[in-house]
């Protein structure tokens, strides 16, 4: 097939032609892996079977080149492929026939998996695949394995064999459920000793695998199965009637966009705290026209109940999500959240059952038994994970479930699993064990925290050190440009995440910008509300933001720099406490606030007295706000001395003002960079440690209290002044 309607041919022989050996295998799976039709994030594997010189022997041997466990094939290097010795591979089928045959056939699936370590080639350090018996025992020099759509959705149709034939004929053959591993590989084995012809094996609610004697011939004969799936799914959904009778037509009309947004804003809070009791989550929302036909129709209801059918999807979002039959037009937020109470109480009860029903007796313990995905008609779909990375891949993968869905019911009639079958998969040992060896979490993993003036000093500091803990980030300034460099600084580090692809579902990563003016209530409400819609809620929040206006050389301050002074040193961060106080009592989750002092709020300086008496109202507003706020929220400040290094609140005519004022020598056409070190230096110097005080200093100190390790901690304030002994309390 020249073209394809339904895939995108990304092959161009003018890269390939620069590729050799286990190169092109990358190059091939990550063609395959850029395009979602094909294939789901971390879902599907290649694999080419290379020849390649024995280290040991010299000789040329054939390798197989599998990518591995782990890994996505859109960005997969070469790192993230296994090399085996493809006859020792062969070789562990006899180890596998003589363990099943005493009866421990599930034991041996298990065991094969740590015997393939034993046929690594050129002591690969990549772990291998589950799914590395089915290219091994398959003839084909170049095999792909793939989930896609369009095949899925024929493999979990109830006709799935007939279908099979009458669309692909002769050269796609058909092998019902079996959990991947060596038995799965010999029936694909003995289905291409009997069927010499077949070019493709269709796998019973999983996906299909094809092959080839040549890669470009192995990637394209792969999009034209998937073509050929497409468009005879479309075909026959055009014929019953298209998008207008989809899942039964339309039994619920869309809110308008505002009043979505409005509405998300003031469930998901409340929701993050229902669904966060054993652990905390972050939200992606999606209300894309494809979503919204789907949550709106008719046999939304009875369709999620029957949960996801492939593997690859239900591993994400559980075995079936939680759809909520609320009305849109004559229901309200009250009636809503009492519908989404019971529903997350029943589902905790209904996977409870399934879990005690199905479980074996080495099956791991029961996991966390709240849903990962709701759908609400009128709105659209919630998808919950540990980060917003994880939570849009949950989301997205429930997209290919919804698609999987409409092609299935397009030509026939969408089956799922056994749950028993289902809950093998999911509590599988292997599975488990792929878990713990995860890396731990970090520090302050799972937590979304804001950061108000992170556009600049210690604001910007501090967004980057908490970043490094694994919190989602919330840049927040007055100045929107500067809240969305540092947000995209953060990005650029930490990666925007997978599954940023997916339509209709929201694009932030794990930092965001946004502006706020904190002496402003209903400017800090919109924005709390756009955190709520970027991740479902938040957990803590830094306010650095401040102003220093200093006194005119008679000492005199205008009475409306001494209110601007006040209003965003002092009422700014009160505005922000109480305004997040809401949001804090509706999620139910404990959370902190760190405000920022300084050392001046106890030391009377000449030509700072606006700047020293709002500081010490900060002081006292950290007591008050521990009070008013516990005890679900702790409340702490740091008191930072004078920080020039990278602060916007010393701009150069200020530090030339400060150097005039302490007569520190200097010239006027020396850099900045150089008039700051001088000044900061100077001010080290009044201190006991005799060092500049930094903004990362300031940050190390927010970190702290945002973290656990003062867990019983309100109510103070540190301070960060290199030991400034006139400010030590008396």
């Amino acid at each position: 097939m020249s073209s394809f309607k339904y895939v995108s041919n990304l092959w161009n022989d003018t890269e390939a032609s620069t590729l050799t050996g286990a190169d092109r295998l990358v190059y091939r799976s990550n063609k395959l892996g850029s395009d979602q039709r094909v294939t789901n994030t971390g879902g599907g594997n290649t694999s080419s079977k290379l020849t390649e010189k024995d280290p040991l022997t010299d000789d040329n041997i054939t390798v197989l080149w599998v990518k591995g466990s782990g890994g996505d094939l859109r960005t997969a290097g070469r790192e993230f492929f296994s090399s085996l010795y493809q006859d020792k591979v062969l070789g562990l089928q006899k180890v596998y026939s003589a363990r099943s045959d005493k009866g421990l056939k599930s034991q041996a699936e298990d065991d094969m998996v740590a015997m393939l370590s034993h046929t690594t080639f050129n002591l690969n350090p990549r772990a291998t695949s589950i799914d590395t018996p089915l290219h091994s025992f398959i003839p084909g020099r170049f095999v792909d394995h793939m989930h896609p759509n369009a095949i899925i959705a024929i493999a979990a149709s109830s006709r799935c064999v007939e279908l099979t034939q009458e669309i692909f004929g002769g050269e796609m053959k058909y092998v019902p459920w079996m959990r991947p591993g060596f038995e799965l590989g010999l029936a694909m084995q003995e289905i291409v000793r009997q069927s010499p012809e077949s070019k493709a094996i269709m796998m019973g609610q999983h996906g299909f695998i094809s092959w080839a004697e040549d890669d470009k011939n192995c990637y394209l004969a792969t999009l034209a199965f998937i073509e050929k799936a497409a468009t005879y799914i479309e075909s026959k959904y055009q014929d019953k009637g298209g998008n207008s009778t989809a899942f039964g037509g339309t039994k619920y009309t869309t809110l308008t966009e505002e009043n979505r947004r409005s509405t998300f804003a003031g469930i998901l809070p409340w929701l993050r705290g229902q669904v966060s009791q054993q652990r905390r989550f972050i939200g992606t929302i999606q209300d894309d026209e494809r979503i919204l036909r789907f949550v709106n129709s008719n046999d939304a209801q009875r369709l999620a109940e029957l949960g996801a059918s492939c593997p690859d999807h239900f591993l994400r979002t559980k075995i079936k999500p939680l759809y909520v039959d609320w009305n849109p037009q004559t229901g309200d937020l009250a009636s809503l959240k009492s519908l989404l109470k019971s529903g997350i109480e029943q589902y905790r009860k209904d996977y409870a059952s399934y879990y005690e029903r199905c479980k074996r007796a080495n099956s791991p313990a029961m996991r966390d038994p709240n849903p990962t995905v709701i759908l609400i008609p009128g709105l659209g779909m919630i998808a919950w994970g540990k980060d917003k990375s994880e939570s849009r891949v949950t989301a997205e993968f429930y997209n290919c479930a919804v698609e999987v869905m409409r092609g299935a019911e397009a030509i026939d009639r969408y089956i799922t699993l056994p749950q028993q079958e289902a809950f093998d998969i999911e509590y599988w040992q292997l599975e488990e064990a792929k878990l713990k060896r995860m890396p731990p979490e970090k520090e302050l993993a799972r937590q979304v925290i804001l950061v108000i003036g992170a556009g600049s000093g210690i604001g910007k500091e501090t967004a980057h050190r908490l970043s490094r803990e694994g919190a989602q980030i919330v840049c927040v300034d007055l100045n929107e440009v500067a809240a969305k460099a540092t947000a995209d600084e953060l990005i650029v580090k930490l990666g925007q995440g997978i599954g940023v692809a997916g339509s209709g579902i929201s694009g932030c990563g794990p930092a965001i910008g946004l502006a706020a003016n904190v002496t402003d209530r209903a400017s800090i409400r919109a924005m709390l509300d756009q955190v709520a819609l970027a991740y479902g809620g938040f957990d803590s929040i830094a306010v650095t933001a401040g102003i220093f206006v200093p006194s005119d050389t008679s000492g005199h301050i205008p009475d409306e720099k001494w209110a601007l002074t006040f209003g965003i040193n002092v009422t700014g961060s009160y505005l922000m406490g109480d305004e997040a106080a809401k949001t804090w009592k509706e999620q139910g989750l404990r959370g902190n606030l760190v405000l920022t002092t300084s050392a001046n709020a106890v030391v009377a300086k000449k030509g700072s007295v606006a700047y020293d008496c709002s500081k010490a109202a900060a002081n006292h507003l950290v007591r008050e706000l521990a009070m008013e706020l516990s005890p679900l929220v702790r409340v702490n400040g740091v008191a930072p001395a004078t920080v020039v290094q990278g602060s916007a609140m010393f701009p150069r005519d200020r530090v030339i003002g400060s150097l005039d004022k302490y007569a520190i020598p200097y010239t006027e056409d020396e850099a900045t960079e150089s008039l700051v070190k001088k000044l900061a230096q100077f001010y080290a110097d009044r201190t006991l440690t005799k060092s500049p005080i930094t903004p990362a200093d300031q940050a190390e100190a927010y970190f702290l209290l945002l973290s656990n390790r003062l867990s019983k901690t309100t109510g103070q304030v540190i301070t960060v002044d290199g030991g400034l002994y006139e400010a030590f309390l008396r």
